[in-house]
């Protein structure tokens, strides 16, 4: 498949434009996570005595386990389209927004380790959040001037939108 030259999007404490950059098919990025919930589901199915019929809500308990939910809000303008993205948690490094002409792309990674020692026993933990969230926009957008940014959990997109074509009458010039 075809490289697609796209914008990432810089997170920034204050509104910032975007860099244009290359990006990796929409399906580079969404297969790894496609495999951990596969590989989730079928623990569960394993794990209930490989009793059959329970494909799809096993398949919706490994996504709630391993995706972190992001609620977005998208209001449209004449000029734009803003959105809102509640990311609680993140930081700008572990955000890596993707904008195509009609598609947004949220995505994150986090991992945290925890380790107490307690007389000879040594307790570790290791936990990971993930976030993945792809929006088909309501218009085209202009990729190169998107503005971003996160402040409080909030994740805060402008993205103006591609100007229209327009319908032009031509006229008939007549001789003298």
């Amino acid at each position: 498949m075809a490289e697609k030259t796209g914008t990432a999007v810089q997170i920034a404490r204050e509104p910032t434009t975007a860099k244009p950059f290359k990006v990796e098919s929409l399906a580079a990025q969404v297969n790894p996570i496609f495999d951990a919930i596969s590989r989730r589901a079928y623990q569960i199915f394993e794990g209930s005595g490989y009793a059959p019929g329970r494909e799809l809500d096993n398949w919706f308990q490994a996504e709630r386990e391993l995706l972190h939910p992001v609620h977005i809000q998208v209001n449209e303008s004449e000029d734009a389209l803003e959105i809102q993205a509640e990311v609680p948690g993140f930081s700008e490094k572990e955000l890596e927004v993707n904008v195509e002409p009609q598609r947004l792309v949220i995505s994150g990674k986090r991992e945290t380790k925890t380790e107490q020692k307690e007389g000879k026993t040594v307790y570790s933990e290791t936990c990971s959040d993930q976030i993945l969230r792809i929006v088909d926009l309501p218009a085209e957008v202009e990729t190169d001037k998107v503005v971003a940014n996160l402040e409080n959990g909030v994740l805060e997109l402008r993205l103006p939108k591609a100007a229209r074509a327009r319908n032009i009458k031509a006229e008939a010039k007549t001789a003298a």
